[in-house]
Formats: C-alpha cells, structure tokens, sequence
C-alpha cells in the first residue's frame, strides 16, 4: 500500500528514516537535559533560600523581642516572606521530597551557629507545582519562625546559546547523515546504471570491485552474471552459425539437382520451395544472431535516418511513393547502433508498406528523456487479440491484412528485439479511422 508522502528512492527514505531517529534521539536527550537541569537550578534556589533563611534566624536568634519587628521589616514583601509566631505553623502544603528535605538541613546547618542557638525543630514543606517553598524554624525561646519563599519558574530552554547550539548541533548531524546516505546508496545506482548498459550493450565494461565488501561482492557477483551472458549469447551465435552453413550446402545441391528435373513445372515448384527454404533459414538466422553485440553506440542523427529509410521505401515502391511520408524535425540526436537500428525501423515501415498500403512515419521531439516515432497504415488493422502475438516468432498476420505471399514471421520479432537492445520498445494499436499505428520509443 502506498504510504502518502513516503518519498519513493531508496536514499530519500534511508535519510528520512535517519532524520526521525535523530529528531527521536534529539527529543529524548533534550527530555533528560531538561529533568537534569531542572533538578540542579532547583538544588541551587534552595541552598540559596536556606542560605538567607539561616543568616535571618541568626539575627533573630541573636536579638531582643524589642528588635525583632524592625528586622523582619525588610522580608514583609518580596519573594520571601518572614513572620514570627507562638505556635507552631501548619501551612497547607505537602511534605518536601526526602532528597530536598536533606538539601534544606543541610543548608540550615551550613551557617555556624553555637549550640544553644540552633534551631529547637523544623518544619519544611513546599510545591514545586506552585513554586512555593515553606520553612518553619523553632527559635530557643519557642518562637518559631515562618518563611514563605516563591521560587521563580526554571526555564531550562531560556538560555541564550540554546537554540543555536541546538540548530547547529541538528544541521551538522543530518548534513552528515545525509551524505552518508548518500555514500552508502551510490553503489545501488551504479548497479542499475550498470544494468542498463549491459541491457542495451552486452559487451558493456564491467563494474569496479572497489569499496567495502559487501559493494566488491555484489560487483563481482554481477560481473560474473554479465561475462557467463556474453558467452551464452557467443555460444548462441556460434551454434547459429554453424547450422547456417550445413543448410545452406545441401540446400544449394538440391538446387542443382533440380536443374537437371526433366518436368518444367515440377522443377519450378522444386526451386521455389528450396528458395524459400534458403529465406527462411537466413531469417532465422537473423533473427537469432544477436547483430548488435558487436556494432557500438554512436551518436547518430535519427531524422536522417528516418528521411532514408522513407526515401528507399519510396524507391522500391514508386506507386506508393504519394503514401510514404516523413513528418517531424530535421534533426534529433542520439546514441544508437545505426546499421541496427535501421533494419528494425525499416521492417516496420516496409511491414506497414506490404500490409497497409503506405507508411506516415512521425518523429516528436524528445520529452522526459524519450523520443518517439509513430509508424502509421491505412489497412485493414489487427484483431485486437492478435496485437502483441503477431511479435512472436513465426507468427504471421490474418489473412485480413491482405498478404499476398506470407513471410516467415520474424520481421516484427526482429525489429522489437533491436529497439529492446537499444533500452527502448515497439508496440501496435489500431487507429480509430482504421490502419494500424506503431509506436517506437528510444531514450536519449
């Protein structure tokens, strides 16, 4: 099932599902980052309020009646309160942690003090949710002093430099995830590309058994794919080869015996079907000579060739000249197998010629790296069932395509089989007003 904005390359997705785990990671750290500083600012606020706490119980403790009012003047307002009482507070808060309970005596007990001045009990509660801390001391007298301290909000993401390291942090590690990515998916491209070279030319170089070794293994292991296909296709040559020779021999001899048949008319039959048989075996073994392994990918001009094989056309056929037409641009290059390229192209406009009584060849300028020819009839047409079947070997047209004298099939079959070679196709539709249109695509 197709995931929305789930990006479709391999190096697209690797990145993405790199960037996640960082953002995952960044979140997860900032959490800890967070808790911890939070706890630390708070350690500090409380030894910095029992810090002052102490230094005011002192003075108290230290003082007459008479002068304790003027010194609890100064902490009747601000963010930590003071007042005196005689008994002891009872203030509607929940207990302190253990940890920051132990915090809070130790720092009651940081400030020197004699003996017979420290505090009698201590009361300590607060609620970090409210930001409120309260510290309830008994002074020797019974005296207990109540303080009331409002802690200011810890914002542990407030720091000037925050934000920046932050960014910068972010930007450097998916900078550097991202050419790793793009590092580690390279050898998969250079594998298709590989690919594709060895589909449009078997004789392609071989790839390097450079890298890590999972790259070299996969290298090596497509080299050995591509030299055991050349030799397959060597071997195929040869054996064609071979066969083509021994027909030929004996099919010439029969046509020497049959020059001495007395019988005129039986000598005739005689001949045309040895013919026959000679055509048939050259076309097979055309069709199964892989002629493109040795020709190389030149730069050619396909508008030219196009305008040839229209001109011969028209030449061997000049009562069909008026139907054999060329439309498209004077030029369009491309790399391709010429002496290949014409045979395939030149079998399609001859098969429309013979079964469609003319041929409109059409090239359009290249799009998306494509170019496109439309080869078009005026006959009959092809069943629609018979569309893709008449590409196979030895399968000829129904008798609806008017055919006079019957091929040996191979013509279509042969022409798909270079534009394959050459990364492109050929396909067959029929056309609305009647005839049939061929449509060839190559890359550039």
């Amino acid at each position: 099932m197709r995931v929305p904005f789930w990006p479709r390359s391999l190096a697209a997705r690797t990145g993405l599902v790199l960037l996640l785990g960082l953002a995952a990671v960044q979140g997860a750290g900032l959490v800890v980052y967070s808790l911890d500083r939070i706890g630390l600012e708070r350690i500090a606020q409380l030894r910095g309020v029992t810090t002052r706490v102490m230094f005011l119980y002192r003075s108290l403790a230290r003082a007459t009646p008479e002068r304790r009012d003027a010194l609890l003047a100064p902490w009747r307002k601000g963010p930590l309160r003071a007042s005196l009482s005689r008994t002891k507070p009872a203030p509607n808060m929940a207990f302190l942690p253990l940890q920051m309970r132990q915090i809070l005596r130790a720092g009651l007990f940081a400030v020197p003090l004699p003996p017979r001045l420290h505090p009698q009990g201590a009361e300590l509660r607060g609620s970090f949710a409210r930001h409120v801390v309260f510290i309830g001391l008994e002074l020797p007298d019974g005296t207990w002093l109540a303080v009331r301290a409002h802690l200011p909000p810890i914002r542990p993401w407030h720091s000037p430099d925050f934000l920046l390291s932050l960014l910068l942090m972010t930007a450097l590690a998916g900078g550097l995830s991202w050419w790793a990515v793009r590092r580690l998916v390279a050898p998969v491209a250079t594998l298709a590309e590989a690919a594709e070279r060895l589909g449009r030319d078997v004789n392609a170089d071989p790839l390097s058994e450079t890298g890590p070794t999972e790259v070299a293994l996969a290298a090596a292991a497509f080299n050995t794919m591509a030299s055991r296909i050349r030799r397959f296709v060597e071997d195929r040559t040869f054996m064609l080869t071979a066969i083509g020779h021994d027909l030929r021999t004996p099919i010439t001899r029969l046509k020497l015996r049959a020059e001495f048949m007395e019988d005129d008319e039986q000598r005739r039959k005689m001949l045309a079907d040895l013919d026959e048989l000679e055509a048939m075996v050259a076309a097979t073994l055309a069709f199964g000579r892989d002629v493109t392994t040795s020709e190389p990918l030149v730069p050619i001009d396909l508008a030219a060739l196009l305008r040839t094989i229209v001109d011969e056309a028209s030449d061997a056929r000049p009562e069909l000249a008026e139907k054999i037409l060329y439309e498209g641009p004077q030029r369009l290059a491309l790399r391709a197998r010429p002496i290949a390229l014409k045979r395939a192209l030149a079998n399609l406009v001859a098969n429309a010629i013979k079964y469609g009584g003319g041929a409109r060849v059409g090239l359009a300028p290249a799009e998306r790296q494509t170019v496109r020819i439309t080869i078009e009839d005026e006959g009959p047409g092809i069943p629609p069932a018979d569309l893709d079947r008449v590409f196979q070997p030895f399968q000829r047209g129904e008798a609806s395509r008017n055919r006079e004298t019957g091929g040996t099939g191979l013509g279509l079959p042969i022409a798909r089989n270079i534009l394959r070679a050459h990364g492109g196709d050929v396909a067959l539709a029929n056309r609305p007003t009647g005839g049939v249109r061929a449509l060839v695509s190559l890359p550039l």
